[in-house]
């Protein structure tokens, strides 16, 4: 077993680092120019804990409070280059100008920066996506030939940007919903079903083959199932590179993650929640499709049990419906509205209710989670991390783990163990938070 690098022995973030996207959409387009606008200091990239979080380091008296970037050793976000794949021939300038996240006015200004980044004929396949279509995509004989043509793209990449090091994130369309079969089980299998176009292959599994045998860790975006099955999972070992995913969390399960364990923490039942959205960009027109639907339903609909526990308070939560809708409404663009209803109950059974209206912008929360993601995903393959990176869990709505562990869900508890594997990776004592050590001697 490979030993995790520490403090020094952790390689530099030296020469530019590629960042490859599969998916350069409202997402991808958002947060590439908010990096791009941010690093020549004409915004501010909000919400990158990369880039704004601080983090303690000993004791509270102490004061000591690091800014995370200036802690532990990440890559520059000036030093990123970025190349993406898409099935629409747009470069990431009209995508961006087309995805009407942004005003013009903060578009315009990083206009060239934004032509320049390479869009590649992508890997598609209409099965797993039915409500899209475009004619910028690869064909080949076969699913491993697209897979090869992948790998031919990104070491022309490599070979044009000299990025040493390289992550590869996918920020596409959810795909319609599978499970994992015979021809995921391993890697031999993967590889034969590759070569014989097996139907149960989509695209998003495609990238993820070539960036591990590339030794390029994978992040996944989305919440169908991509480097979580085992074959992909075995590549990844196979060639000690880091996975991690899946589905950004942004919006109403943020909101879910944060309000579910206070009422947990307090022992306050639950009866039901309803949750429902409108969104009308290109992912909820998407999502308006069943089969691609529940591939993000299945995503949202596991946070509450592992936070809530119903196996532990069965007389609090053992009966709580959970329902969830998403609506496909375009007039709203990436303006997203999710409502949640939580029926609730306390002392002696008295039922109340809370209300949440979230106005939120989806690609705007989604952007600093995507860079984030990104540069801590470079660290941990620079300390000799491979395969799941479980501590990157918050910032996912279905964060990956062993097989025999269920995902940590609190964003509480997430953050901690986000927080507390950057303490251990520089050699800094973990924060365990319980206090006592301001009162008493226990030393003992």
């Amino acid at each position: 077993m490979a030993k995790i690098r520490r403090g020094k022995e952790i390689e530099k973030a030296q020469g530019p680092l590629g960042v490859l996207i599969p998916g350069v959409g409202a997402v991808t387009t958002t947060m590439l120019a908010g990096v791009f606008s941010a690093v020549r200091g004409l915004s501010r990239p909000l919400g990158a804990v990369t880039q704004y979080g601080r983090i303690r380091l000993g004791r509270r008296d102490e004061n000591k409070n690091r800014k995370v970037k200036d802690f532990v050793p990440l890559a520059d976000p000036g030093d990123l280059v970025f190349g993406g794949w898409d099935i629409f021939p747009e470069n990431a300038h009209e995508a961006a100008v087309k995805a009407g996240v942004l005003k013009r006015e903060h578009i315009e200004p990083v206009r060239e920066e934004l032509r320049q980044v390479p869009i590649m004929k992508a890997v598609f396949d209409r099965r797993f996506v039915e409500r899209l279509d475009g004619p910028h995509v690869k064909r080949g004989s076969s699913k491993m030939h697209l897979a090869e043509q992948l790998i031919k793209d990104i070491e022309g990449f490599r070979k044009r940007t000299g990025a040493k090091r390289m992550v590869m994130c996918w920020a596409a369309s959810t795909e319609a919903f599978s499970e994992v079969g015979d021809c995921h089980r391993s890697l031999e299998q993967f590889e034969q079903g590759l070569r014989e176009n097996h139907p149960a292959i989509s695209s998003s599994q495609i990238y993820a083959y070539a960036a591990l045998q590339l030794k390029i860790p994978y992040i996944n975006g989305a919440p169908h199932v991509t480097v979580d099955c085992p074959a992909l999972l075995e590549l990844a070992r196979q060639n000690s590179v880091p996975v991690c995913g899946k589905d950004f969390k942004t919006g109403q399960t943020l909101m879910k993650t944060i309000v579910a364990p206070g009422l947990q923490a307090r022992l306050l039942g639950i009866s039901g929640w309803f949750s429902t959205n409108i969104l009308g960009n290109r992912d909820g027109e998407v999502l308006d499709c069943p089969e691609n639907f529940k591939s993000k339903e299945v995503s949202k609909l596991g946070v509450l049990d592992t936070i809530l526990r119903p196996d532990l308070y069965p007389e609090l939560y053992r009966d709580l419906y959970h329902k969830i809708r998403i609506n496909y409404y375009p007039p709203r663009g990436d303006n997203k509205e999710s409502w949640d209803n939580i029926d609730l109950f306390g002392w002696m059974d008295y039922p109340m209710e809370i209300k949440i209206n979230f106005l939120c912008r989806d690609s705007i929360l989604a952007a600093p989670v995507m860079l984030d993601l990104i540069l801590f995903t470079d660290l941990a393959q620079r300390a000799g991390m491979h395969g799941i990176l479980e501590w990157l869990s918050f910032y996912f709505k279905s964060p990956m783990t062993r097989e025999d562990l269920y995902p940590e869900n609190d964003l509480f508890k997430q953050r901690s163990k986000l927080f507390n594997t950057l303490r251990f990776l520089m050699e800094e004592e973990l924060v365990h938070h319980t206090g006592l050590d301001y009162y008493y001697d226990i030393s003992e």
